[in-house]
């Protein structure tokens, strides 16, 4: 009864509807169901739906994604690139789950004294159509950079990395430079940087190096990396990059894809706010997790859809409106149709669901509510001279010329 093909539907169905409650979507889900495939036979039960959901989940969860890669990659070229290359930005947020004792049990809690349980949602977004490519969950406590570098392998060689300062360690960029892909991460404070190590023969006043001492005294290289000083307002914003060369990425284009990477906030804001997803409902950890997956995968076909529709019309797909694309899918489940278009076609309207283009003439400035974050911004990192040692420990090494370091 429950075969791939209808729960996977049945879920995705689920994820775009307005429902308080998981029955009550899942109610809604059926209705709609049985009206677009009468010969459906959907079980009574909810809790039968979700064994087998949990069941299913594992194996069809990234079939589904990388199909989804596939018509992304079928889409026009022209949008495949962004400041010149296939960029792609990583990041990390946090939804909240109910307090049942097998959530506290098997999530933790990450975030400050009596937060409620949480899932960890780890994203790498593509920065010039503005839609997942890859995705991964876990328990609240889980790491955003071991999720970011369980999802390397999965970015098409050669592409670029943007990431904030929560992502740059040893690990993960040595693990992008062996792979073929690039990077370009901010730093914090966190973060040791060497310079004037005399270890690259092309040593220039921008080449930095990334060795912390655990890495030294095990034998590895030094990472040849390139620092970029932006000036952001009245921030200064640290950056490095492994391509040493500056025609192949200039200051500017750095700039740009350092900005981009902001659309993926936005992104994590429609899940969390336009689908209203902010905090789970499931009970237990498998269904949270189950659940978070579902809702990635829900709002990835909403845009795939909108934005395939946009971008064959030539328009720009980063305008595409979630709010305009969520309210219009709603309307069409519950039988209905826009007032003023009844007589288009559903994919004309998926085309003109984009965002306002008016020009906004005041400072859009959110107002100091007591709860307001405000987060400090990551500092300088620490860019010091080499002990003797280190330099003699580099000294000892021979540079590797392809691989760990591309030349300028």
């Amino acid at each position: 009864m429950w075969t791939p093909q209808r729960l996977a539907w049945m879920e995705l169905l689920m994820t775009w509807d307005e429902g308080q409650t998981l029955r009550a979507r899942w109610d809604h889900a059926c209705t709609a169901g049985h009206d677009m495939h009468a010969h459906w036979k959907l079980g009574e039960s909810y809790s039968g739906f979700t064994q087998a959901l949990l069941r299913e989940t594992p194996r069809l969860v990234p079939a589904i994604a990388r199909r989804f890669r596939q018509a992304m990659q079928a889409l026009p070229r022209r949008w495949w690139t962004y400041g010149g290359w296939e960029a792609f930005a990583v990041d990390g947020s946090r939804l909240e789950a109910p307090h049942t004792a097998a959530n506290e049990a098997g999530l933790g809690c990450a975030g400050k004294e009596k937060t409620a349980p949480q899932v960890f949602l780890t994203t790498v977004w593509h920065l010039g159509l503005g839609l997942p490519w890859d995705f991964r969950v876990g328990p609240g406590t889980d790491s955003e950079r071991h999720h970011a570098a369980d999802m390397v392998e999965q970015l098409p060689p050669g592409a670029l990395l943007v990431a904030d300062a929560g992502f740059p360690g040893y690990q993960l960029c040595r693990q992008l430079l062996c792979s073929g892909r690039s990077f370009l991460l901010r730093l914090g404070g966190n973060t040791r940087l060497l310079k004037e190590l005399g270890y690259y023969e092309r040593e220039r006043g921008d080449t930095v190096y990334l060795w912390p001492q655990k890495r030294q005294k095990a034998g590895h290289k030094p990472l040849v990396l390139r620092l970029i000083r932006l000036r952001e307002g009245k921030e200064l914003v640290y950056l490095v990059t492994d391509v040493l060369d500056r025609r192949r990425l200039t200051d500017a284009q750095a700039r740009r894809l350092y900005r981009a990477r902001w659309g993926e906030e936005v992104f994590f804001r429609s899940y969390k706010q336009t689908l209203a997803r902010r905090k789970l409902l499931s009970r237990t950890p498998a269904t949270c997790l189950a659940e978070s997956q579902w809702t990635l995968l829900g709002l990835w076909l909403l845009g795939l859809m909108s934005v395939t529709e946009i971008a064959v019309r030539g328009g720009d797909p980063k305008t595409w409106s979630v709010a305009r694309s969520r309210d219009l899918v709603r309307q069409a489940l519950r039988g209905e149709r826009p007032r003023r278009c009844r007589r288009q076609p559903f994919r004309e309207l998926l085309a003109r669901s984009v965002k306002d283009t008016y020009v906004r003439k005041g400072v859009k400035e959110a107002r100091n509510y007591p709860r307001k974050k405000t987060a400090k911004p990551p500092g300088q990192p620490k860019i010091e001279s080499p002990e003797p040692a280190e330099i003699k420990r580099a000294a000892r090494l021979q540079p590797q010329k392809i691989g760990l370091q591309r030349a300028a």
